[in-house]
């Protein structure tokens, strides 16, 4: 009994298996993949044009990548790191959503005015849906139902219904839209503007901006404040924004859609990701060349990692 009471103490004494982060690298031409406990770089993917938009699986076995100027989305295994046969993605994707389902990518053609659906089963392109002028953010709400693109010179919110392929509603907002995020319930719509300097909340039954989130950093000129990347947490009690050149991430109460904190992170930082379990924030920092990472039940920031070229985007995933 002895025995198997030490073996049973070693089992629950082991580690937990270290999350995996994938950060595109869009002037390097490269992905990073980072061991979420030691912060190295544990192995670089070579041979993309451009890579931005990154996203995984529903169940993180498998990684797709907009390869900018290759006009496709690149396919990776998780665990290998193994390239696998390609999507067809329109030209010039820039970011993507994979729906709740899991089997269809929406794809931003920056070049082309489309959202390009493609079936990740099949590899086949099922619908491409005109939008707006240069479209780049991206998000689906959580019933599935409706994704929405904005595009940075329409200054628009195009909803997008998923079953039909059809725009049902277009929403104005500020200038050079760059990002769209919804609450858990589905019920707001967090669209950010990267010259306007703004977040707009949209009530989503209604179609409406019922509220504009502006940034104040002291010392800081208010064009630099720019909003791109966006993230809520799984509870929907916080969304941090990314303030670009304002090398800042901004914390906001959803409740009450008011700014409490601004963390400094790296330069010119960018798109933004969980760890699965929610207790980490990773920002990609373009211009520093590395990630930031911060403790989300403390809103601080903890280290830095040094990665490729201009970091773009990030995903995580658990370790296979």
């Amino acid at each position: 009994m002895r025995n198997l009471a030490l073996i049973a103490l070693a089992l629950t004494a082991q580690p937990a298996l270290a999350d995996r982060i994938f950060v595109t690298n869009e002037r390097g031409n490269s992905i990073s993949v980072l061991d979420g406990d030691s912060l190295e770089v544990i192995h670089t993917i070579d041979g993309l044009q451009r890579p931005r938009g990154i996203t995984a699986s529903h169940d993180g076995k498998v990684i797709y990548v907009c390869a900018s100027d290759d006009n496709l989305v690149r396919v990776y295994d998780a665990a290998t790191f193994e390239e696998l046969p390609s999507l067809p993605s329109g030209p010039d994707p820039e970011l993507f959503v994979l729906d709740p389902v899991g089997d269809r990518l929406f794809i931003a053609n920056e070049d082309d005015n489309l959202v390009t659906v493609v079936d990740v089963n099949t590899r086949q392109v099922l619908a491409e849906v005109p939008v707006g002028v240069e479209p780049e953010g991206m998000g689906v709400s959580p019933d599935g139902k409706i994704v929405v693109n904005t595009s940075e010179t329409t200054n628009m919110a195009h909803m997008i219904d998923t079953t039909t392929y059809e725009i049902v509603g277009n929403i104005l907002v500020d200038g050079r839209p760059r990002y769209a995020e919804y609450t858990p319930d589905g019920q707001t719509l967090f669209v950010s503007a990267e010259i306007g300097g703004t977040v707009s909340v949209i009530d989503v039954p209604s179609q409406t901006v019922t509220h504009k989130i502006t940034f104040d950093v002291p010392g800081l000129l208010p064009e630099a404040l720019q909003p791109v990347g966006m993230r809520i947490t799984e509870d929907g009690t916080k969304l941090y924004v990314a303030l670009g050149p304002a090398n800042r991430v901004a914390v906001i109460d959803v409740a009450s859609d008011e700014v409490t904190d601004y963390l400094l992170v790296g330069q010119r930082v960018w798109q933004m990701a969980f760890s699965p379990d929610g207790s980490r924030l990773y920002t990609a920092n373009g211009n520093s060349n590395d990630v930031s990472v911060i403790d989300t039940a403390t809103d601080t920031v903890t280290e830095s990692v040094q990665v490729g070229q201009q970091p773009w985007g990030l995903v995580v995933v658990p370790t296979p």
